[in-house]
């Protein structure tokens, strides 16, 4: 049995999507093909139970793009799509496919349709898409796929010493926490912890992904506003503090919080974040 998963968006939203389909993988036994934008391929590298990954932009498709995804739909034998798109060419090509049970928020399409997520973690509130075929979600314990050689590769990196880790991740950009506070950052917290090692990596891509996931799970802790390592800590239950998150938007668990404002992040003194990290 197939699935089809079409989620449109960046990296940050094809990553908070994995723990639903991996949750619809598991408990259909089902295999899973995703249609993403062809750059955001490599995050699905992190769910094996993702067979497939069908190459689709949905920002700039054209008609025949939308035919060749007909095409490609219509040849495997699904029984079920999850549909993250809207507009009326996604309609169009649903209605003339053959998948028996098509699910999303709204659209002629839709054999079944879903209310919009209240707010909260994104992860989470895609569990109203599972509902209907009787599936459970509980994001927070869903942990991507890592191989060995992966990891071994992120230890190399590391800094030497046996201390704890703490990985700085900023996204970069005028709206970040000031470049020079990154920088100041590790000499302020050695001088409270000496052992404690720092590792600052640019903002991930999403050809990178794994390689970074591979690194987060070598952290100890992680200070990011680079939304794909902040996505990475929380799937792979990493301490996380992540600059410019609402606590509304991130799992309700220990070790995890959110500090600032996205517009005010030059405001946070070194201070602050210093104690959100238990260095206060």
């Amino acid at each position: 049995m197939r699935a089809l998963f079409l989620i449109p968006g960046d990296a940050t939203e094809q990553l908070q999507a994995t723990a639903a389909v991996a949750a619809v993988a598991d408990q259909l036994s089902m295999e899973v093909h995703i249609a993403c934008a062809p750059a955001l391929a490599p995050c699905w590298s992190l769910v094996p139970a993702v067979k497939k990954v069908i190459p689709f932009d949905f920002g700039s498709a054209t008609l025949a793009d939308w035919a060749n995804l007909l095409g490609s739909v219509r040849e495997p034998d699904f029984q079920l799509c999850i549909n993250l798109a809207t507009g009326r060419q996604v309609d169009l090509m649903l209605s003339m496919s053959h998948i028996p049970t098509r699910i999303a928020r709204g659209g002629f399409s839709a054999t079944e349709t879903v209310p919009a997520p209240a707010g909260g973690w994104p992860n989470q509130t895609l569990e109203t898409y599972l509902k209907p075929l009787g599936v459970s979600l509980d994001a927070v314990l869903f942990r991507p796929t890592l191989p060995k050689a992966a990891l071994d590769q992120a230890s190399s990196l590391l800094p030497a010493g046996d201390g704890p880790l703490l990985l700085l991740a900023p996204q970069g950009g005028a709206a970040d926490w000031p470049a020079e506070r990154w920088l100041g950052l590790p000499a302020q917290i050695a001088a409270k912890l000496p052992t404690l090692r720092c590792l600052q990596r640019s903002p991930a891509t999403a050809s990178e992904v794994r390689q970074r996931a591979a690194l987060v799970a070598r952290a100890d802790v992680v200070l990011a506003s680079d939304p794909i390592t902040v996505e990475l800590a929380l799937l792979l239950g990493v301490p996380l503090v992540a600059l410019g998150r609402g606590p509304e938007t991130l799992p309700q668990r220990q070790g995890v919080i959110g500090l600032g404002e996205v517009a005010h992040l030059a405001d946070l003194l070194p201070s602050q974040v210093l104690s959100a990290l238990g260095f206060g």
